[in-house]
């Protein structure tokens, strides 16, 4: 791994269903965490428009901003998601051949998912504790859990080895 940041053990995931709700869990998230920009379903000016409004939030509380997607936004990045390109190298990985090639491409983090159930992607076949134990086994790449994830569920997955946890509804939530 290339020690460019230091990687975050916190991630928000933005998609367009969170609403308003985005400004409310970028508020909770703590100083250094990671922030995976995605809001695919946008037109690519509106896209930029709201990633710069994230990146400015970010830069004041001091966030990582990650990108998902091929077209570049705009400045304030710190890497990419899902592909090559500069800062840091993230990819998703929902089984142990996607994680392997996910390290071999040179990721220098893997969100495994899906952890638990989850809104986002319900009739998705879920890991669980085991499963994500032997998918993760000896990767050389840090590995955030993603999917129905909370820091209730986190603490029962840091024995097994994962770096941190990522979620969607978990910041987005009222609480």
């Amino acid at each position: 791994m290339r020690p460019r940041h230091p990687l975050p053990h916190l991630w928000l995931m933005t998609d367009e269903r969170m609403g308003d709700s985005l400004w409310h869990a970028l508020a909770r998230l703590p100083r250094g965490s990671g922030v995976v920009f995605r809001h695919y379903g946008l037109a690519t000016a509106e896209r930029r428009v709201l990633f710069a409004k994230v990146t400015k939030v970010a830069r004041r509380r001091g966030l990582i901003v990650i990108r998902a997607g091929a077209e570049p936004l705009g400045r304030g990045e710190h890497g990419v998601h899902g592909r090559r390109g500069g800062g840091l190298r993230t990819f998703a990985a929902h089984s142990r051949r996607e994680a392997v090639a996910a390290q071999r491409a040179g990721a220098d983090l893997v969100f495994v998912s899906p952890v638990f159930a989850t809104r986002s992607h319900p009739a998705a076949r879920v890991l669980g504790r085991v499963r994500l134990g032997l998918l993760i086994r000896g990767l050389q790449v840090p590995v955030i859990a993603l999917g129905g994830m909370d820091a209730r569920r986190a603490a029962g997955l840091w024995p097994i080895g994962i770096h941190g946890w990522a979620g969607i509804d978990a910041w987005s939530t009222q609480s």
